[in-house]
C-alpha cells in the first residue's frame, strides 16, 4: 500500500491545470469527505505494526502534496485574474502616450546654434557665479567704470567680486585666456539683472553671444555674418547697423532687421517703423583683446550678442516674457509640434 500513495504522490506532482472545476475536482479526490486520504487513513488500523510509522508519514506526505499543488493551481488563477482586470485585454493596443514638447527657449536656443554652426562656429559654456574680472574687468569695465551703471547687477554678499553674471561675456573671456586664435565661438545661457519683473523684463533670462577673432577680420565680416543669420532664422535679409556704445567693443552698433509692417501685430512690434531691433555688435577692443592674453597688433575680431527670450518672444508671439518661466502646462503645450 506504501507504494501505491507513492505513485498517487508523483501523479500530483504531475498533475496542473487552468481550469476551477478541475482543480477543485482534483482537490475532492483527494482531500474530500471520501477522498484517498481519508481512504488511506482508515486503513491505518490494518498495516503491520512495523510499517505503521513509514505508512503514517507518507500519507502525511500525500495530504501536503495534494494542498500545496491546489494551493499553487488556485493561486495562478487569482493571479491572471487580477492581471486582467487591471490590464484587460493584453492583446489591445496602449493607451496614447502623453508626449512633451521643447521649451520655446530651448527651440529658438537650438535654431540660432545650429545656424551658426554651419559656418564654423562651436559652443562654449561657462559658469553663471561669476568673479569680477571675468564679468566686468577683462571686458575694459575697471572698478568704478561708468558704464557698469549700465547693468544692475546682483553681487554676493559676502564675497563682494563675486557675482550672478550679468551678460555672457565673461564665457568668451574665459574661452580666449584658454584657446589660442584663430577663434569662432558662441555662448549661449542665462544671466541676472536686478530689474523689475514685467511682461517686457525679467530679473533672469537667456543670452547667446559670439565671438570671432583671427587675423585681418573687419567689420564687413561682422556685416555678413550678421545678415547670413538674420536671413536664416527670419526669413528677412534687409539690416542696418545703428551707431552705439558698448565697453568691449568700438566701434559699437545696434542691429535691426526689417520685420515689415504687413499686419496689426507688425504695426505695434516695430512702432509703426517696420525696424526692430534684435542685437548689439562691434568690433572687440584692443584692451579686451590684451586683458585676454592675445596679441592686438596681430589679431582683430568681432563680437555680437542677443537675448534668447526676446527672440522666442518674436517668433512665436508671445505677448508676456514671465510665461517663459511660470511652467504652465497650457502655454508649453502649443509648442509639441515645434523641433
Amino acid at each position: 500500500m506504501i507504494n501505491q500513495i507513492k505513485e498517487h504522490i508523483s501523479e500530483v506532482e504531475k498533475f496542473t491545470s487552468s481550469d476551477k472545476d478541475a482543480i477543485e475536482s482534483f482537490r475532492i479526490k483527494y482531500l474530500g469527505k471520501k477522498g484517498l486520504f481519508n481512504h488511506f487513513f482508515s486503513d491505518f488500523k490494518n498495516v503491520p505494526n512495523d510499517q505503521k510509522k513509514e505508512f503514517g508519514q507518507i500519507v502525511n506526505q500525500l495530504k501536503a502534496v495534494v494542498t500545496e499543488k491546489v494551493t499553487t493551481l488556485k493561486q495562478a488563477l487569482e493571479d491572471e485574474k487580477l492581471a486582467h482586470g487591471v490590464y484587460g485585454d493584453l492583446t489591445r493596443p496602449g493607451e496614447p502616450l502623453n508626449l512633451g514638447s521643447r521649451h520655446p527657449i530651448s527651440i529658438v536656443k537650438n535654431q540660432i546654434i545650429d545656424i551658426f554652426s554651419r559656418i564654423g562656429f562651436n559652443v562654449s559654456e561657462g559658469p553663471e557665479i561669476e568673479d569680477d574680472w571675468h564679468n566686468f574687468t577683462a571686458l575694459n569695465l575697471p572698478e568704478y567704470h561708468p558704464a557698469r551703471d549700465m547693468q544692475d547687477t546682483f553681487f554676493i554678499q559676502t564675497a563682494p567680486d563675486i557675482l550672478l553674471r550679468t551678460h555672457t561675456s565673461s564665457v568668451q573671456v574665459r574661452y580666449m585666456e584658454n584657446n589660442k586664435p584663430p577663434i569662432r565661438t558662441i555662448s549661449p545661457g542665462r544671466v541676472y539683472r536686478n530689474e523689475a519683473i514685467s511682461a517686457r523684463s525679467h530679473c533672469f533670462f537667456h543670452q547667446i553671444e559670439g565671438l570671432y577673432i583671427d587675423k585681418d577680420v573687419s567689420f564687413a565680416d561682422l556685416k555678413q555674418t550678421l545678415q547670413f543669420f538674420t536671413t536664416e532664422l527670419f526669413g528677412k535679409s534687409e539690416i542696418r547697423l545703428r551707431p552705439s556704445y558698448f565697453p568691449f567693443t568700438e566701434p559699437s552698433a545696434e542691429v535691426d532687421v526689417y520685420w515689415g509692417l504687413e499686419t496689426e501685430a507688425d504695426y505695434r512690434m516695430t512702432k509703426g517703423t517696420g525696424w526692430l531691433e534684435i542685437m548689439g555688435c562691434g568690433m572687440v577692443d584692443p584692451n579686451v583683446l590684451t586683458n585676454c592674453g592675445i596679441d592686438a597688433n596681430e589679431f582683430s575680431g568681432f563680437a555680437f550678442g542677443m537675448g534668447i527670450d526676446r527672440i522666442a518672444l518674436l517668433l512665436h508671439q508671445i505677448s508676456d516674457i514671465r510665461l517663459l518661466s511660470e511652467n504652465d502646462l497650457r502655454f508649453l503645450e502649443q509648442f509639441k509640434s515645434a523641433l
